[in-house]
């Protein structure tokens, strides 16, 4: 975590000292041009061209949102804002081409008003730039995108301990350490050569949010698999002498990458962000992203001290439990991003709640892929009802 820290700060940092595209960004400025756009865009809606309406709103969340620098910056203070907005503009982008009612529209285009005029707003209203807002802005970035990546970590080192010993950690810091120079790398080529493209952005954070729903969904299936303890031991005597498969620690390796690469380049492009919000920001930012560094590793040491006491069944159950959480909220957001990108068809669904910390939004594609998620575990589930069944009948 500490030399996660460090490569972190040393891009963001040196990027934004030596360029001038990190400046302050201007919330009430581009809230005004948003809303005004906005507004102009529904005046000339008529449900016979509304491609022609689609087409607005989305050059105005790429161009203005995200291309005047504000959706990384309310991403770097409140990230499920970010998100119920982006969900916002799908809504209407979503509406507006399927030729959807006036009233429609209206309503959503309202809804997403009224979220940048009064949630986005107060968000930078008597905004704290001072070395202590520094220093906590700083802190609070490294701790929120790291506590998730760190809990994937987490929780396969313990497991990777209580299996072999420890023996396929090396694949754990292999992936870790892999992580960090992608992100450094992606962070860099998404600055330098996709700034004139926001769907860029927005495609590769969506295709990575899939991948790694995939992956973890494997992983705890495979864990939930082995929660009788057992099936354990007796897996741990078929594999006392190589430890871990290839193929195991293969999949181990790149979960670990994927929840350290998908939190990585964002938190640098955050801190990039951060650095051009005030001169001399270099030793707040420092002692903020020091200090989540070292709650981070505490919290690591702590929680994996617990597992490893933890029974193996309830461990195995308690892992696999927390990795699927993450494998169906990273299906929803995933798939959102990509409908951002253009790349998927957005079909709203006005009735169905916006849960953002679960990745449920009102979409019929997000919630077609969350279902996908679910169906191996129903199909599971009913797998061990009707085994059990048929145990006792026997």
């Amino acid at each position: 975590m500490i030399v996660r820290c460090l490569l972190l700060l040393l891009m963001a940092l040196t990027a934004g000292n030596a360029n001038a595209a990190a400046q302050k960004v201007d919330a009430d400025a581009v809230i005004a041009e948003l809303v005004a756009s906005g507004n102009e865009a529904l005046q000339a809606y008529e449900p016979a061209n509304g491609m022609d309406t689609m087409d607005r709103f989305s050059a105005l969340y790429f161009d203005v949102f995200e291309g005047r620098g504000l959706e990384t910056a309310v991403g770097m203070k409140d990230p499920s804002l970010k998100t119920r907005v982006e969900s916002r503009f799908g809504e209407v982008i979503g509406l507006s081409a399927k030729g959807a009612p006036e009233a429609e529209v209206a309503a959503a285009w309202s809804k997403l008003k009224g979220a940048l005029t009064s949630d986005v707003a107060n968000l930078f209203a008597n905004e704290d730039l001072s070395f202590t807002g520094l220093v906590l802005q700083s802190f609070l970035i490294l701790l929120r995108e790291g506590f998730e990546a760190m809990l994937v970590v987490m929780v396969l080192a313990a497991y990777v301990r209580r299996s072999a010993g420890g023996r396929g950690m090396s694949s754990l810091y292999a992936g870790v350490g892999l992580a960090l120079l992608a992100s450094v790398l992606t962070a860099y080529g998404m600055k330098i050569l996709f700034d004139v493209s926001g769907t860029a952005r927005e495609a590769l954070e969506g295709i990575t949010m899939l991948f790694a729903a995939a992956v973890l969904l494997y992983v705890s299936h495979w864990l939930l698999a082995k929660r009788q303890s057992d099936k354990w031991q007796a897996y741990i005597r078929r594999k006392v002498d190589n430890a871990l498969s290839k193929g195991q620690l293969w999949a181990l390796g790149l979960a670990v990458f994927l929840a350290v690469y998908r939190e990585g380049a964002e938190t640098i492009l955050f801190y990039y962000a951060l650095a051009g919000q005030a001169e001399n920001a270099a030793l707040p930012m420092l002692l903020g992203a020091a200090g989540a560094a070292g709650a981070l590793v505490i919290a690591f040491l702590v929680m994996r001290t617990a597992s490893l006491r933890l029974p193996l069944p309830l461990f195995f159950s308690a892992t696999a439990a927390l990795l699927f959480y993450l494998a169906f909220s990273f299906a929803g957001t995933g798939i959102l991003e990509l409908q951002e990108a253009g790349w998927v068809d957005i079909t709203p669904l006005p009735g169905v709640p916006r849960i953002t910390w679960l990745g449920v939004y009102p979409t019929l594609e997000t919630l077609l892929a969350q279902a996908v998620v679910l169906l191996p575990l129903i199909l599971s589930g009913g797998w061990l009802w009707w085994r059990r069944r048929a145990t006792a009948q026997a």
